[in-house]
């Protein structure tokens, strides 16, 4: 057949017509998705307008009941002989014992105001330096002291150590070292009465070195109560008495 001559309908050899140039694909498929996402968008702002139009719809009533509003006087202010943060935020020296009738000031106290600094207790420590730098991390805030001397047989030193306690429980650390040191070289011989944790600590034995000293033996009391830290140390000419020492513990955390 000449060039150019059309072949005839029924040559199945024959390509069809177009097919020397390639299809571009996908076309459909994005015409397809096109329409749906106009169709999601329609079908929104179709809902979004119904929803305008529609009254609010009433939330339901809580479940809880009307609370009945009480009746009488509202309660006293507790006084400040039953308030313990107006006790102990006052005159701290007041809450201390009293020296016991015919015992003597020791020789110590005699130029003391009753008060002892932050620099002062932290001399008391082993390591001053090192005390000093725990104090501070411990929010110290004040101490009282006292103390005296009964014929030669022992003496007395009470201490009251109050700790601010906004970021840590002062007292509380402080109660639970003393105790952890009186523990390593004097025997636990029971606790103190009226307290969670307060124990009492005696020497069975003279201290080291002291055995030649007029008070060779140690007992303490270690104690807490709010924000104050309590402790109790005795010297003696012979061992303490357990309940010398309980009592005066007990006695202590009473006026507190």
């Amino acid at each position: 057949m000449a060039p150019g001559q059309p072949t005839s309908l029924g040559d199945a050899s024959a390509p069809a017509e177009g097919a020397g140039r390639p299809r571009r694909r996908g076309r459909t498929a994005s015409l397809i998705g096109v329409a749906a996402v106009l169709g999601l968008v329609a079908g929104a702002c179709g809902g979004i307008l119904v929803q305008v139009g529609r009254e609010p719809t009433k939330l339901p009533p809580l479940s809880q009941t009307a609370l009945a509003r009480s009746e009488g006087e509202a309660p006293k202010p507790l006084p400040a002989g039953q308030d313990r943060q107006v006790r102990t935020d006052g005159d701290l020296r007041d809450l201390l014992l009293e020296k016991p009738r015919g015992a003597e000031e020791t020789d110590w106290l005699k130029d003391s105001d009753g008060w002892m600094d932050l620099a002062g207790y932290a001399g008391t420590f082993g390591d001053p330096q090192r005390g000093f730098e725990k104090l501070l991390r411990s929010e110290f805030r004040r101490a009282a002291v006292t103390g005296w001397e009964v014929d030669g047989a022992y003496s007395v030193e009470i201490r009251l150590i109050q700790y601010r306690q906004e970021e840590v429980v002062g007292a509380g650390g402080a109660n639970a070292s003393g105790q952890y040191f009186a523990g390593e070289g004097g025997t636990d011989d029971g606790g103190v009465p009226g307290t969670g944790d307060g124990r009492v600590y005696i020497d069975d034995q003279p201290l080291p070195g002291l055995e030649a000293s007029s008070y060779p033996y140690l007992a303490e009391a270690h104690a807490r109560r709010g924000d104050i830290a309590m402790e109790i140390w005795m010297s003696g000419a012979k061992r303490i008495e357990k309940e010398m020492i309980t009592s005066l513990a007990e006695r202590q955390m009473e006026r507190l």
